[in-house]
């Protein structure tokens, strides 16, 4: 295991939030993010969290980070993880962070027998060759969709 990586604690959130917002601006939507340290330290601290992360810290610095939270597959038949966020600080790319990160990640799929571990990148992302590289496969047979605003609540409203 990499000394680097370690559970999130709750003193970490704030500096967690802000390198959530310093993904935004590098994912060009620094005004769709409005996440508060509040927020945060309930989904991952709070009465039931659903919520999981991990950091990585570099001279007692977090420098990047991991959310994520289970999922589940009926064909398998067990949980999984999805990664909502992986980012490490563009002076310590190429440190090997990022995959410390995921690697910690499949090894908890591996210890508590989750079938996959899946994520989400947009299509211009360097990234991608990145995490072809580990073995990750692209799902391009796949469309994400999504309701937010307005339109969920129109739906919801249809209840």
């Amino acid at each position: 295991m990499d000394d680097r990586i370690r559970r999130i604690r709750e003193e970490d959130v704030n500096a967690v939030v802000q390198l959530v917002y310093d993904l935004a601006e590098f994912e060009r939507a620094p005004d769709e993010c409005h996440l508060t340290p509040e927020q945060l330290r309930v989904a991952l601290f709070g009465e039931a969290p659903g919520l999981f992360g991990h950091v990585a810290e570099v001279g007692g610095e977090i420098v990047g980070y991991a959310l994520w939270f289970l999922n589940f597959s009926t064909w398998r038949g067990v949980h999984g993880i999805y990664l909502e966020d992986l980012y490490v600080r563009p002076e310590q790319r190429g440190s090997g962070l990022g995959k410390a990160l995921l690697a910690t990640l499949a090894a908890v799929c591996v210890e508590r027998g989750y079938a996959r571990l899946e994520w989400s990148v947009l299509n211009w992302n360097p990234a991608q060759g990145f995490y072809k590289s580990l073995g990750a496969v692209p799902m391009d047979e796949w469309t994400v969709d999504r309701l937010t605003d307005e339109p969920l609540k129109a739906l919801a409203a249809q209840v």
